[in-house]
């Protein structure tokens, strides 16, 4: 027996746009939105170095779910949101007190605090796996297929899609206008902080502001791509975009677009494997990565 499907032409390409598109738009609006999301807040972490404190967070997220799920024993997203969100914040303070108060140097720190943390969580699951209706896939991999049969927000008899591309679009948007608005005091901060702060720019209020966005962001978007795969989502878009440009609006604008792509080809591999949607995602996105770096043309801006 074959461990790669026979390719159908038609089943792969086609049947996604024809019959099948009531369950494609939903699929890569949610999948665009996660990763153009993710991209943005992601190209600030990366140009920080702080790009590890986003994989520490995608990995934290574990405890605060299994413990909502304990209390509240029910799949509703604001218990769920509520206790990512609570361990998104401990992982940050957690990172930024050992960096403090200890000679631990901020990579061992955040591998500490991540792995405890995860580590933490599986324990919790196992304990009370019998007690709680929590599906570990659902975390670990995200559930982009389920999307199209999820409740659909209507507004005056308008059909505005399932709630959570409403709520992933919201924050897509809402990222997009808060790195509008602040393009030049987020710029300046991000490349010289005592230059900021000669231009009465509080950088670590920015600092700060950015990993508040980024817990945000990941709790938002790891219900669709899971706890562990969302990490893929900050890095590939913005270390592709650097690979093509030095300027950080073209990266920004080379990383959502590319974020389309990740989305279509990711789609269509899914349905050729029978696989994983979000997995599918960061295959395309690695293998974008890949051909970027090795047939990349000379920097433009």
């Amino acid at each position: 027996m074959s461990m790669i499907p026979t390719f159908n032409a038609y089943t792969v390409l086609i049947e996604p746009w024809t019959s099948q598109w009531e369950n494609t738009w939903p699929i890569l609006l949610m999948g665009f939105f996660v990763a153009a999301g993710c991209s943005l807040i992601g190209n600030y972490m990366i140009l920080r170095k702080m790009a590890l404190v986003g994989d520490a967070i995608s990995h934290s997220l574990l405890p605060g779910i299994a413990i909502a799920f304990l209390i509240a024993n029910s799949r509703e997203l604001s218990p769920l949101f509520l206790g990512a969100l609570a361990s998104a914040m401990l992982t940050v303070i957690l990172i930024e007190f050992i960096q403090k108060h200890s000679k631990i140097k901020p990579d061992a720190a955040i591998g500490i605090v991540f792995t405890s943390l995860f580590a933490l969580g599986i324990v919790i699951i196992t304990l009370f796996a019998d007690h709680i209706d929590l599906d570990t896939d659902c975390v670990l991999y995200g559930e982009l297929a389920f999307i199209p049969l999820m409740k659909s927000v209507v507004i005056g008899g308008i059909d505005f899609g399932p709630y959570p591309i409403m709520r992933m679009g919201s924050i897509f948007f809402g990222l997009l206008a808060i790195v509008v608005f602040f393009y030049n005091p987020l710029l300046v901060s991000t490349f010289d902080p005592i230059l900021a702060k000669c231009m009465g720019i509080r950088p670590a209020l920015f600092k700060y502001g950015l990993t508040l966005i980024l817990a945000i962001v990941l709790v938002s978007a790891f219900r669709s791509v899971g706890s562990i795969l969302v990490v893929a989502m900050l890095l590939f878009p913005g270390c592709t975009a650097r690979l093509l440009s030095d300027n950080l609006k073209t990266i920004l604008k080379i990383s959502i677009a590319l974020c389309v792509f990740y989305a279509i080809l990711g789609l269509h591999l899914a349905t050729f494997l029978n696989c994983s949607i979000a997995g599918a995602m960061t295959v395309a996105a690695s293998f974008l990565f890949g051909i970027v770096w090795i047939f990349k043309k000379p920097r433009f801006r």
